[in-house]
This record gives structure tokens, C-alpha cells and sequence, in this order.
């Protein structure tokens, strides 16, 4: 799949409804505090196609480890937008400088079970560009085709018994990824709004 960033921004002039692990789980009561997160969904301007960014969060974190995630983190006293947020956490843990990125628009916020809400920024990466990966958050960087995660048919429905409750959720699997969760929910609602 290939776009431009002003064809990204106008299937994006609005940020659309948000979302979150309710969406797949009616009754799922939201956290009493939710704590304000922004995350970078980089879309790289490949010449075989657009791709889609994310990382693969140290199995030795105490949140999320092993995870697939976008770059990002909690939008902190010093940011004065999600905007600056995701970019500046962005550079923090996988060293992609700013100057690479063209913001593009929102997603609709993402509310988590465990009480975050996440404004997902979409960001155009224009490559050649050089990554220094935060070794202690970071295990990994890499791409996965936006044609791939565009594709309904690669957004599979899964669930899990936790805590004795039934969890409802997405995945994606891309090669030897398990990309679920929070992410893959962002993932599912980029598709949906691209869309021709």
C-alpha cells in the first residue's frame, strides 16, 4: 500500500470516535484514573510500499515485556501537545530524530483495561534515516508492510481467561511477531481509516 502524507492527513481530518479493549469487551468498566499516553505510529515511506514502525518492548521490563508497541510513552509536564509527546519519546527509545518526521493527524484515543488513554500520532518517516535503539526498553525495531496490516483479513479475533474473565482481543500475526493488544487495536482502527 502506498500513500502520500497530504492523502494520510485527509483520511484523517478528524480524529474519528475513540477506542479501546472495550471495544471488544462491552461490559469491561474503565479504570477509575486514566493516565494520558501518546504514542508515534510511524508510517515509512519505502519504495516498495508504505511500512509500519514498531518495536519490541526487553523481556526484563516490568510492563509489557516482550510486547510489540509503538514508540512512546506517558505524556509528561514538559509536553505541550501528544504531539510533542510521541516525538519526544520517539527519539528517546529508538533514536529517530524529528527531523524525519511529518505529523499527519490523530487517531481516535485508545483506552486501556490498565488505565491508560493513548493518543495515537500518525507520523510520515522519510528514510534514509538512522535508529539507536534504547537497549533497556528496546529489543528490537522493525517493519511490517501497511498492505499487510490494511488487509481484514490478517485482524484476527482471540481470547484469553484472565483473572477469571474472559478477554477479548486482536492480533496480528506477522512472520514470527505475535503483535496484540493495545497496539494491534491502533492497528485495526489505522486500517479502518484508510480505507479508500
Amino acid at each position: 500500500m502506498s500513500l502520500t502524507p497530504s492523502g494520510i492527513r485527509l483520511r484523517l481530518s478528524d480524529a474519528g470516535r475513540d477506542r479501546g479493549d472495550h471495544d471488544l469487551n462491552p461490559g469491561m468498566a474503565p479504570a477509575d484514573r486514566m493516565r494520558a499516553a501518546a504514542v508515534l505510529v510511524p508510517l515509512v515511506a519505502r519504495p516498495e510500499g508504505t511500512t509500519v514502525l514498531l518495536t519490541r518492548r526487553t523481556e526484563h521490563l516490568h510492563h509489557h515485556a516482550g510486547q510489540i508497541s509503538f514508540p512512546g510513552g506517558r505524556i509528561e509536564e514538559v509536553d505541550p501537545s501528544p504531539e510533542e509527546a510521541a516525538l519526544r519519546e520517539t527519539e528517546e527509545e529508538i533514536g529517530l530524530s524529528r527531523s524525519h518526521i511529518e505529523v499527519v493527524g490523530r487517531l481516535g484515543r485508545y483506552r486501556t483495561r490498565t488505565g491508560f488513554e493513548i493518543t495515537p500520532i500518525v507520523g510520515w518517516v522519510t528514510p534514509p534515516f538512522e535508529l539507536a535503539p534504547d537497549r533497556f526498553e528496546v529489543a528490537e525495531v522493525f517493519e511490517v508492510p501497511l498492505s499487510f496490516v490494511a488487509d481484514p483479513a490478517n485482524h484476527e479475533r482471540r481470547s484469553r481467561e484472565w483473572q477469571g474473565v474472559v478477554r477479548h482481543f486482536y492480533v496480528l500475526p506477522y512472520g514470527g511477531y505475535y503483535i496484540w493488544g493495545a497496539t494491534a487495536g491502533m492497528l485495526v482502527n489505522l486500517a479502518e481509516r484508510l480505507k479508500p
